[in-house]
């Protein structure tokens, strides 16, 4: 997923605890949590949603079946357990009782069945209908052939029932995915009709108001089956550009900026009331220089391989992004591999200047790579640029804006391009799969049009594996074979950095925005030349 970590998994989610800073604010709402968001969201609908921004608000109005603890394993959230029979097509789920929505009702497994065949249906024109598509008899239903979906029932009050048409072995992350919320039955025509502005989920926050283009306010649902949270209300301030936003965080009328720019950050570091303030989380992603694998010189993987060699990545991403991540040894995080992993091709020019010298390239070569429109983005493109020029690779930068961007690279018009990759789910499926499987050449994740039939075997067989140990195992493997071949230029593994007011107490950034829900967020004293914690509500 394009949107779409080197540390162990017990840290992988970065607490904030009480900082010395010491700012303050005489014009904001008390017990509130002021988050800077940079865009209107387009929908808080979950079967619509495709930006983060929108997964992270919908987090805290809605919940899933499952979700992801800590170490990013499944752990139960509205299911309190479930059974999978011994063929693993079919998932038993017994639902928590007393789970109250925002309306007061209770949950029950027919809002669950309603839920996901919501997704399904054609009226609601989800962009995400595969996360539910592995269920039996989705591919009827969503043609309009069948009124209800074959594969999902409900067994009882608290139970439910999916069959699949056949064994896949990260379904259960599937279902922690934010298209896969469960919403009050009662309420899904106002989702569909009204762009989103009447959700009903059973999550730690309600929706109360959208003043869309200037903020988006939640309110604490008091009844939430995990406690209710510590804040009363989180109001989402909407400020497009970064240094308004900064302003605004500089003169305390935002409490939490989640991401700031490599040049904010160097300037704010050098204020000692800042350094405790920061906000730091590795991210499931992966930054890469995507190679067309059918048009040369990418047909040969020397030529892939040299590309590697010349661009020294421990380089720029100390300088250019201020260490705001981790080197790529491979494709995938290291947080999915189960290891950092050894890096195959170290920053050589000599050597990318031999492999370019046994491919026929003794001078080098001209290429254009593709970049969207980004300030930050050129600044690493041009010194990635400046490195490939140091063997003799002559590259143009082409830039475009998203959508063209998108169309170009996912046709096979370009002959390379920069592009990163966020993970859905936290399995490695999710990072080999679309981005290497010959299936899903374009638009479906592998713009790098590579193609191995080994690699397609190994990727279609580790889908039946039921074991953890021997799926992450047979992934590892598999990450090895594709390191390979080359397909593309690894480069990072983006943190994301952001900053916090010191009376911002108990702020913890979770690796994915599905698990973002705030709940033990609390505000502090915001007096200047006090601590923190002092006066803490309810503390």
């Amino acid at each position: 997923m394009m949107l779409n970590v080197v540390r162990s998994a017990a840290v992988l989610v970065a607490v904030l605890l009480s900082g010395g800073c010491a700012d303050s604010s005489a014009n904001r709402q008390p017990d509130t949590l002021r988050i800077r968001l940079k865009k209107d969201p387009a929908t808080l609908d979950p079967a619509r949603i495709v930006d983060l921004d929108g997964a992270r608000i919908a987090a805290k109005l809605y919940n899933t079946l499952v979700t992801f603890g800590d170490d990013l394993t499944v752990v139960p959230d509205l299911a309190a357990s479930w059974t999978v029979s011994a063929d693993r097509r079919t998932y038993t789920f017994f639902l928590r009782r007393g789970v109250r929505f925002h309306n007061g009702r209770e949950l029950t497994a027919e809002d669950v069945r309603y839920s996901f065949e919501r997704v399904l249906r054609p009226a609601t024109r989800s962009p995400r209908t595969w996360v539910l598509s592995r269920i039996a008899g989705a591919r009827p239903f969503m043609e309009g052939r069948a009124e209800r979906l074959a594969g999902l029932r409900a067994g009882g009050p608290y139970e439910i029932v999916i069959e699949l048409d056949e064994p896949f072995a990260p379904f259960l992350s599937l279902l922690g995915l934010t298209t896969a919320s469960i919403i009050a039955r009662d309420t899904g025509e106002a989702l569909t009709g009204d762009g989103g502005f009447h959700p009903c989920g059973t999550g730690p926050f309600a929706f109360k108001q959208w003043r869309h283009n200037q903020w988006l306010q939640l309110e604490r649902h008091e009844a939430f089956f995990c406690g209710r949270p510590a804040v009363t209300n989180i109001r989402y301030e909407i400020v497009p550009e970064d240094f308004t936003a900064l302003v605004a965080f500089e003169k305390g009328d935002l409490d939490l900026v989640p991401e700031i720019m490599a040049a904010d950050y160097d300037r704010l570091a050098r204020d000692p009331r800042r350094r405790e303030c920061f906000l730091r989380q590795p991210e499931l992603n992966t930054y890469y220089i995507g190679l067309n694998c059918r048009r040369a010189p990418f047909t040969d993987a020397r030529v892939r391989r040299a590309m590697h060699h010349a661009i020294d990545k421990h380089r720029i991403l100390a300088t250019v992004l201020g260490g705001r991540g981790v080197p790529a040894v491979g494709p995938l995080p290291p947080a999915l591999r189960g290891t950092g992993g050894r890096e195959r091709y170290p920053y050589d020019p000599d050597r990318a200047r031999a492999l370019l010298r046994a491919a026929g390239y003794p001078d080098g070569f001209s290429m254009t790579l593709y970049q969207a429109a980004d300030a930050e983005s050129l600044d690493i493109l041009q010194a990635i640029q400046a490195y490939l020029t140091a063997v003799g690779i002559r590259m143009q930068l082409r830039q475009l804006e998203w959508s063209a961007f998108l169309d170009t690279v996912s046709s096979g018009e370009a002959q390379a391009f920069w592009l990163s990759w966020w993970a859905d789910y936290p399995d490695a499926e999710n990072f080999l799969f679309p981005l290497f499987h010959s299936s899903t050449v374009g638009s479906g994740g592998n713009r790098c049009r590579f193609s191995d039939a080994a690699v397609d075997a190994a990727l279609s067989g580790a889908l039946q594996i039921d074991d953890p140990e021997r799926r992450r195992a047979a992934y590892r493997a598999l990450e090895q074979d594709i390191v390979t071949l080359s397909p593309m230029v690894w480069c990072w593994h983006k943190s994301v950095t952001g900053i916090r007011q010191p009376w911002v107490e108990q702020v913890r950034i979770p690796a994915l925005p599905v698990m973002e829900k705030f709940t033990a967020v609390r505000i502090g004293c915001r007096h200047e030349g006090r601590t923190p914690r002092e006066g803490v509500p309810g503390g």
